[in-house]
């Protein structure tokens, strides 16, 4: 014969239930944000690391300098030949 659950203890655990879901549910909510700011401080940190870097490249080699600036803003120089490159269409 089986026992039947005692309506008191039903209502003990919807009772707990409404108590504790919500801020469990709140508490796993922050935690996944938590991560994922976590995450993008880890990202900017490396980018910080390489814009660093590239700052002292700046400050420091002339030849990178040179360079940056040809792939920016079309530096040539004296005595230099452009050439282009042109897309033809069929």
């Amino acid at each position: 014969m089986k026992k039947i659950i005692p309506v008191k203890w039903i209502l003990l655990i919807v009772v707990l239930a409404v108590i504790f879901l919500p801020p469990f549910v709140k508490y796993q909510q922050i935690s996944w944000k938590s991560r994922e700011i976590d995450n993008q401080i880890k990202t900017l940190r490396e980018e910080i690391k390489k814009l660093e870097a590239e700052k002292i490249r700046l400050q420091t080699d002339i030849t990178y300098i040179e360079r940056k600036a040809r792939e920016k803003i079309g530096v040539v120089k004296k005595g230099e030949i452009i050439l282009k490159e042109t897309s033809s269409k069929k």
